[in-house]
């Protein structure tokens, strides 16, 4: 079955004269127009296509990476505002509406969002939203303790960062476990510090605990090598000195530099360490 919204792996059926015509195995056919069409390509080969519906509602496929799929969420840019809501950018020539009902606030031209993509019942047109709560739910949290997560900042509050988790679930990135700048839109890597009795995550982005120790290390590894083998840091440097060099809080960059000490790859003296 052919979904729209989504990749899917074709097979190329034949060749006309306005593109390449692909199927899937129940029979289902959808056109590649030439400008999308590769330079090399056989019959019975296997195109992996993004399919969705064109300027005239027509199924469509197209060899172009969207920004956002369905079921999925992006930050992405209001390119104009019609009589039906805000149309956004989300890599393809047909832009991706999102009607005034599904704005959690009026969207204006040249501004960005957080927006859901996702089909809809009454029009079945993949349409935008930007009330993300109601697209997640931590009803069904099933991760452990250091589990690394895919993360998309949603929101500031005065706790944190809002964050999206794996484009299913909410979570929180506290203030004090965030050591560099972070904004709305951003993509990170994170790992999961607790799922409390409310169902509400709490999200680092550094491994915790033993498992924080070699990334840690290897970090501050990294920045010797780039900084021609020496870091003006020590024990009595301050947490916001640590903070703005390695973007570590100072209970990692101590824990870190131990490991280096003891494997013997770095040398501790009054103006910092030296890479041995």
């Amino acid at each position: 079955m052919i979904e729209l919204g989504n990749y899917n792996t074709l097979k190329v059926l034949r060749s006309t004269s306005i593109g390449l015509f692909l199927g899937d195995d129940e029979g289902t056919e959808i056109l590649l127009p030439n400008k999308y069409v590769p330079e090399d390509f056989e019959i019975d080969q296997d195109l992996e296509v993004f399919c969705y519906l064109d300027n005239a509602e027509r199924p469509i496929s197209t060899t172009l990476k969207p920004k956002i799929v369905r079921n999925g969420f992006a930050y992405l840019e209001v390119v104009e505002v019609g009589n039906y809501g805000a149309f956004l950018d989300w890599g393809l020539e047909k832009h991706l509406l999102v009607p005034f009902r599904e704005q959690s606030e009026r969207m204006e031209g040249g501004s960005k969002y957080i927006v859901h993509c996702y089909m809809d019942d009454e029009s079945m047109r993949l349409t935008g939203s930007s009330r993300v709560d109601k697209f997640l739910s931590n009803e069904n949290v099933e991760y452990e303790q250091n589990d690394q997560v895919d993360l998309l900042v949603y929101r500031k509050t005065p706790l944190g960062w809002e964050v999206i988790v794996d484009d299913r679930h909410k979570g929180l990135i506290f203030d004090s476990d965030i050591f560099k700048p972070i904004s709305i839109g951003d993509r990170l890597r994170g790992f999961i510090k607790n799922i409390r009795d409310d169902k509400k995550i709490d999200i680092s982005l550094q491994p915790i605990g033993a498992k924080m120790l070699e990334p840690t290390a290897k970090l501050i590894f990294d920045k010797l090598e780039e900084n021609n083998g020496f870091l003006p840091l020590h024990d009595k440097s301050s947490p916001e000195e640590i903070k703005k060099i390695l973007h570590l809080s100072k209970k990692a960059f101590k824990k870190g530099v131990g490991i280096l000490y003891r494997q013997r790859k770095i040398n501790i003296q009054d103006d910092g360490i030296h890479l041995l």
